[in-house]
């Protein structure tokens, strides 16, 4: 039995491991500025703060061994760059120093595939990529989570601190009460995708995800990291496949690649009208861009040393499909 401490608990990813946790055994303390009914029927104890300000941290990390480092924000605007980037940034070198201080030797980050596993052209990318700098630079969250994993392994081997990244492809399954990573899906089943880009994407479930996570505890390799995820589609076959779930039509129009860049102009001017009149927008710049990329991934070596296994994508999608009617559109 290890006390252990998850940042950023009530997040998508973070209420899945923190029930993993639980059923091992573990004694787990969350971490998080709102409470959970979920955490709480889990028996989790709940500290109510941030990872970068007060003393909220200091007494969340007193007599825990182990940091799983969750705590972050998920969005394609550009204008939330900066707060990304303190918190992923700021906050994770703020989590080091205060465990170093507490004398805490141990962290699993959560981190993202897309800080290597995404390209312009069709590959599969396994550990040994390098991090997709150029591909990612306009994309703030995931430039913000390069930078987060090049301090987490620095600073923490400066400190001390094993650190093991573990980096999920796109979440899907039950659970996502933000739409932090469903939110895609659930546009798709309103109908509200209104083309099919080039491109092609993986997904991983986020409670195999959760339990991949779990295992790092005591099977990650310190300084290493671990892509987590499922099947390889395109694009075009992952819409197909949700709205076969959803009982909708998947979109018709195939974006030519020869087009995007016109798409991508025109996807601006409509973001920044909808932005003026104070609306969310139906697409934007960004997620055009990010679309006509493939984020096709390799799991192997998670697999061999953390006993990673994706379930069947088409439970997750009927999983996620339901969630997402039952839970949110109720």
């Amino acid at each position: 039995m290890t006390a252990v401490l998850v940042t950023g608990a009530t997040g998508f990813l973070g209420e899945h491991l923190c029930r993993v946790l639980v059923e091992r055994g573990h004694v787990v303390r969350g971490l998080a500025r709102s409470r959970s009914a979920v955490l709480a029927d889990l028996g989790v104890e709940h500290v109510r703060g941030d990872v970068l300000a007060g003393p909220e941290l200091d007494r969340a990390l007193d007599g825990v061994h182990v940091v799983f480092h969750l705590a972050g924000a998920v969005s394609r605007d550009p204008d939330d760059a900066q707060r990304m980037m303190r918190l992923h940034v700021d906050g994770t070198r703020r989590v080091l120093e205060r465990m170093a201080a507490a004398g805490v030797k141990r962290m699993v980050l959560a981190s993202t595939s897309g800080t290597h596993g995404v390209s312009k052209r069709e590959e599969i990318l396994d550990e040994t990529a390098p991090y997709a700098e150029e591909v990612v630079a306009g994309w703030p969250y995931y430039a913000s989570k390069i930078y987060q994993e090049r301090i987490a392994f620095e600073h923490g081997k400066r400190l001390g601190i094993d650190v093991v990244a573990v980096c999920p492809s796109l979440l899907l399954g039950p659970g996502d009460r933000r739409l932090s990573s469903t939110g895609d899906v659930r546009k798709l089943m309103k109908r509200q995708v209104p083309v099919v880009p080039d491109g092609g994407v993986s997904f991983v479930d986020a409670r195999d995800a959760a339990e991949a996570t779990a295992n790092a505890l005591d099977r990650g390799t310190p300084g290493e990291r671990y892509l987590l995820g499922g099947p390889n589609w395109t694009t075009k076959e992952f819409f197909e496949r949700v709205a076969r779930v959803a009982n909708v039509a998947p979109p018709r129009i195939k974006l030519p690649s020869k087009l995007s860049s016109l798409t991508r102009v025109g996807a601006s001017l409509v973001e920044e009208l909808y932005r003026w009149r104070d609306k969310e927008p139906p697409i934007d710049r960004i997620s055009v861009e990010m679309a006509e990329h493939y984020w096709w991934i390799d799991s192997s070596k998670a697999e061999r040393d953390l006993g990673f296994e994706a379930r069947d994508p088409q439970l997750t999608l009927v999983d996620t499909v339901a969630y997402l009617r039952g839970a949110v559109d109720a």
